[in-house]
């Protein structure tokens, strides 16, 4: 770690950590998806489409997840 980072308090560090995380946020949402990604995108959608499966609650999909470890 920097030295300089070391004098600062963790309520400084985690602000400058929010602060970069937000501007990482604001510019991934100014980024426009690749054709290659749209593509994927719509091929998933429309496999969804045909099957319908709606999946897997988060929680029940955590848990199992869990319990493996």
């Amino acid at each position: 770690m920097n030295p300089s980072l070391r004098n600062l308090t963790i309520e400084q560090r985690l602000r400058i950590v929010e602060d970069i995380w937000d501007s990482i946020a604001e510019e991934q949402q100014n980024q426009l998806l690749t054709d290659e990604q749209k593509m994927e995108l719509d091929r998933r959608l429309d496999a969804f489409a045909l099957d319908g499966n709606q999946g897997r609650l988060a929680e029940n999909a955590i848990e199992d997840i869990r319990q493996r470890l």
